[in-house]
């Protein structure tokens, strides 16, 4: 087994249910042999996407924290650099929240910004600290349907989406020519987990065969991302299902 000093270690920020993108990303570069730092808020879910990675033959540590503030975000980049070499940061944090404009309040305005743009510019920062000293690894960015463009009633959450973009833009001008790989994946459709099945199922069925983003499928992408030639780097790519208009 590798030792600590040259374990490989993806930090995964944003992981909830199995069944969702955080753990399937977590799953994916584990099966690389990555050691998985798995964040999110809630430790019992951690623990049990951190357990069944361990299960399946994988290394997995849950990592319990709010990526929305900066003394948490601190913490856990320490926590992290005890397990191996940091080599792929991915932030995959945001809440897609709802309100009609004339009702949202500045405090859930502000709310959305610091869970995704804020929380993702901390985060970043941290990762790029980690992997500048070696000069390669990656940073990528979850993004949406709401980054490229804003429509009711997701103003907060499409503010806040746009907001991570251009700090995804501006890290990869500044650390790309560093040999830091900092890309930004638009996730342009509904995703085939767990928070869409508990909360949509109409849409689900609505949707049939292959009309929503498997989530095997979404993670893989990522972890072709993180083999690209420097050469030939992605900065940003869409993905969605092949019957989804846009």
């Amino acid at each position: 087994m590798s030792t600590a000093s040259n374990q490989q270690v993806v930090w995964v920020a944003g992981v909830g249910a199995s069944a969702g993108l955080g753990g399937a990303l977590a799953r994916r570069f584990a099966k690389a042999g990555f050691t998985a730092a798995i964040t999110g808020r809630n430790a019992e879910r951690l623990e049990g996407v951190a357990a069944e990675i361990r299960k399946s033959g994988g290394q997995a540590v849950a990592l319990a924290g709010d990526v929305g503030r900066e003394s948490d975000v601190l913490s856990l980049a320490r926590r992290v650099s005890e397990l191996g070499q940091l080599e792929v940061g991915v932030f995959n944090a945001g809440n897609a929240d709802r309100a009609p404009s004339l009702e949202l309040s500045a405090e859930s305005f502000e709310q959305a910004w610091r869970s995704s743009t804020l929380a993702g510019f901390v985060f970043g920062r941290e990762v790029i600290k980690s992997l500048l000293p070696r000069k390669q690894g990656a940073l990528f960015f979850t993004g949406a349907t709401a980054s490229l463009r804003g429509k009711p009633p997701f103003a907060a959450f499409a503010a806040a989406k746009a907001g991570l973009r251009s700090v995804s833009q501006s890290f990869a001008r500044e650390f790309g020519p560093q040999g830091i790989h900092v890309a930004h994946v638009v996730i342009d459709g509904g995703i085939d987990g767990e928070r869409l099945r508990s909360r949509a199922a109409e849409r689900v069925a609505q949707a049939g065969p292959d009309g929503l983003l498997n989530l095997e499928a979404i993670a893989e992408v990522y972890f072709q991302l993180h083999l690209q030639h420097r050469s030939a780097w992605t900065q940003e790519l869409d993905l969605r299902p092949y019957k989804e208009p846009f």
